[in-house]
């Protein structure tokens, strides 16, 4: 499968300045997978090592953190070259050892010549550990589940070509096309896994399996990585979100996590899941003053899942609604048409996704991002429905000359408002002028 963080870890291979790169991501969106392919493509060797599987070289770090010690255990351990500078040296579920991780400021000083990667699922955990973190010595990716753009490039490749492309009739041509794979995609999400699975199999009990299985995997490391009282309310926050989604207003209410629960009882657990990667966090702002981040209401936000297929397993939607027209997204009252575009956007990581709401009204802005100097409100629709009503007070309000409109219509400029395809999504938000024009 192709996945377009591969450009990404070939700029850094190749960058003059490079550093120890730290990939993070949840656990099963594809690092492993991702690190592996690059030791393929660009070297001969691959010194790899997994601290969950490798306890014994994981004690190697207790003692002197000197990078020549290091490597001269791995390479007894792996039978690689590790000092070589034509060897990848992997250090992979970094969390597992957090002196693995502090010892990247020793590479980064007396070895800059080697290349290294350490990849972790719940790191920004770990960082709370009171670990030493090798501040300005390591540079970062984050790595997440497939897009739509990724998911068609593994399972129709031709209509991929197309929505990349530039000719926006051939894309009109094949708008049904393109909404039925928008909806298989809902249903299968991007975990690569289920994405597999789906391609070699086309059968979508295979792929709830693998969900289900992964959403256990995802609570059995609420116990392993917290104490019991925090596991506890992580798995409260986790089961909830789901619900809070399909709620009108999609504000996360803590009471609705428990009866007369109040954000400081759970505020750890919210931030452990939004650390691990397995929650997106949607701040509302007051205004739409540029930075957006000056004016985050930080009580006041959404919680979203990081994945529309573990969403819908979570939410026991089955695979019939896939051929009920587009009820697939109007489940939920359009939970999933929602948590997909914000799904996207933190994929592209060139934007962060804000809400804004009235303060003494029921108006409301999906979501609202910054891009190229300009503050870009985004309605986000089910279905072919145009109405924007809370879309347009909010842009004349603050005078904001335009915003995008997302949904099963078609590309349609109207000035104040382009409408740009649901399938679209994930070529936000460099496109915009483009489709905009």
């Amino acid at each position: 499968m192709q996945r377009t963080i591969m450009g990404s870890l070939e700029a850094w291979l190749d960058s003059p300045r490079r550093k120890p790169l730290l990939l993070q991501g949840a656990r099963q969106v594809g690092k492993t997978w991702a690190i592996r392919e690059l030791g393929r493509m660009r070297f001969e060797q691959v010194a790899y090592v997994n601290f969950l599987d490798d306890e014994s070289l994981a004690r190697v770090f207790d003692g002197d953190l000197h990078p020549e010690r290091i490597l001269d255990a791995i390479a007894l351990q792996t039978g690689i070259a590790a000092s070589n500078p034509g060897t990848l040296v992997v250090l992979d579920e970094i969390q597992e050892c957090p002196r693995a991780l502090t010892s990247l400021k020793m590479f980064a000083e007396q070895r800059p010549d080697l290349p290294v990667i350490a990849a972790g699922s719940l790191l920004g955990v770990a960082l709370h550990r009171g670990v030493s973190f090798p501040v300005g010595k390591v540079d970062h990716l984050l790595m997440y589940p497939m897009t739509f753009h990724e998911y068609l490039l593994a399972t129709d490749a031709p209509l991929a070509k197309v929505l990349a492309g530039d000719d926006a009739s051939l894309v009109e041509a094949f708008a049904d096309r393109c909404v039925e794979a928008l909806k298989r995609y809902c249903f299968v999400g991007g975990m690569p896994e289920a994405v597999l699975t789906f391609r070699e199999t086309g059968d979508y009990d295979q792929v709830r399996a693998v969900h289900e299985r992964l959403l256990f995997d995802y609570e059995r490391d609420f116990s392993k990585h917290a104490n019991p009282a925090l596991a506890e309310k992580i798995r409260m926050i986790w089961a909830s979100t789901p619900a809070q989604l399909g709620r009108q207003n999609k504000k996360f209410v803590y009471s609705a996590v428990r009866k007369g629960a109040r954000a400081r009882g759970y505020e750890e657990a919210i931030q452990w899941l939004v650390d691990a990667g397995l929650v997106l966090r949607v701040n509302r702002i007051a205004k739409p003053g540029l930075p957006l981040s000056a004016y985050a209401d930080r009580d006041a936000f959404k919680l979203y899942l990081f994945d529309t297929g573990l969403l819908g397993a979570a939410s026991n939607l089955g695979a019939a609604t896939l051929i009920r027209g587009s009820e697939l997204f109007t489940e939920f009252k359009g939970a999933l048409a929602e948590n997909y575009v914000c799904q996207q956007l933190v994929a592209s990581g060139k934007v962060v996704p804000f809400y804004w709401s009235a303060e003494n009204s029921s108006g409301a802005v999906d979501f609202v991002y910054e891009h190229a100097g300009k503050v870009v409100p985004v309605e986000v629709k089910a279905e072919v429905n145009l109405r924007a009503k809370s879309l347009r007070s909010f842009m004349e309000k603050y005078a904001i000359a335009q915003g995008l409109r997302l949904s099963l219509a078609g590309r349609k400029d109207q000035g104040w408002v382009v409408n740009v395809p649901l399938y679209e999504c994930d070529l936000l938000p460099d496109r915009l002028p483009e489709l905009a024009g």
